[in-house]
């Protein structure tokens, strides 16, 4: 048998870093070595989660990239945004391969990600850092240091519209994005307007005037489509644990008819193992617990509708780092997410 692949999860005491144990523990060619947290998160594993007695019988550590190094072939750092880049560089210097969750690494403009996030990314790793979405960078993951995950947010949305930005078949700049998401994207730290009593039965919107997740997406939207994308995106939360569904509104450039978006998105991702092209809508419940993406692209009253579903942990997070994990590392790309 091959020698397994020595993991490690920085921030391991998150809903995403959790999702990601659960994965690792059925892949056949890694082995769980190091969790590491904030020091005020540290203890044992069986404590903060008992779902993993028996399981995974480990102690998350405070962080130390040199600790990390003796136990560890590749880290995923599951920390905040703004946070992350304090610790990946000297993964890096370690000789660490590195998958970060957060959005430190994704914008390739230091100026954006310094507007949104208030602080200043770490540059000189940002132009190695490849952006993980197999879908459309897979030539480019294989054998790369330092992944930048995606968002969740971004996923959906990206995927959902990237066959009509390549092919140029919608205005760049008249593109509305509304988007629902499950109550464990806001993560684990207690918040008041997280509270049970808050959320259960409503349904919000939140951050109406900008959220952080917009410019991730009309940067690779703007990439697909070689032309500058602009789009409007408004965010809910919904009263269920996990799972995004977002509905994209855009103008086509030309007359389209129902039957040829769905050729083109059946196309375009004929080769993708986790991209589900439906000819009805898709509903959260139909990916959750999955790397899957549904999508469905439509025709309705002059415009384009396009509706995507993925589980905001899995392929929003833990999933795609998976199977940016596989790709980097040599494995089949849909080891242990199937």
């Amino acid at each position: 048998m091959a020698k397994k692949i020595r993991v490690g999860i920085l921030g391991a005491t998150g809903y995403a870093a959790a999702e990601l144990m659960r994965i690792l523990l059925r892949h056949p060619g890694t082995e769980v070595t190091a969790l590491g947290a904030l020091p005020e998160e540290c203890g044992p594993l069986k404590d903060i989660y008992p779902e993993f007695t028996g399981r995974l019988d480990l102690d998350v550590r405070p962080h130390d990239a040199e600790s990390l190094a003796k136990a560890c072939d590749l880290v995923f750092c599951a920390l905040p945004h703004a946070v992350s880049f304090k610790y990946v560089p000297g993964l890096l210097d370690a000789g660490l391969k590195v998958i970060d969750f957060s959005a430190d690494y994704r914008l390739k403009r230091p100026g954006v990600y310094q507007e949104w996030y208030k602080v200043k990314p770490d540059e000189a790793n940002l132009a190695h850092a490849v952006y993980g979405l197999p879908e459309l960078y897979r030539d480019q993951i294989p054998g790369a240091r330092l992944i930048a995950n995606p968002g969740c947010y971004p996923t959906g949305v990206i995927l959902g519209l990237a066959p009509l930005v390549n092919k140029g078949l919608i205005r760049p700049d008249q593109i509305i994005v509304s988007s629902a998401s499950g109550t464990s994207g806001a993560g684990r730290a207690v918040k008041r307007n997280f509270l049970f009593c808050e959320v259960n039965e409503g349904f919000a919107a939140y951050a109406p005037a900008g959220h952080r997740h917009q410019p991730e997406m009309e940067e690779q939207l703007s990439r697909i489509g070689r032309v500058d994308v602009r789009l409007h995106f408004q965010p809910h939360l919904a009263p269920m644990d996990r799972g995004i569904l977002s509905t994209m509104f855009a103008w086509p450039t030309r007359d389209l008819a129902g039957d040829e978006l769905l050729k083109l998105y059946h196309s375009f991702y004929a080769k993708e193992p986790f991209v589900v092209v439906r000819d009805a809508p898709p509903s959260t419940k139909h990916v959750v617990g999955t790397n899957y993406v549904q999508v469905c692209p439509l025709v309705a009253q002059g415009k384009v509708v396009v509706v995507s579903a993925i589980d905001n942990l899995t392929k929003g997070a833990a999933g795609q780092a998976v199977q940016n994990m596989n790709l980097v590392c040599g494995f089949d790309e849909t080891t242990a997410l199937l």
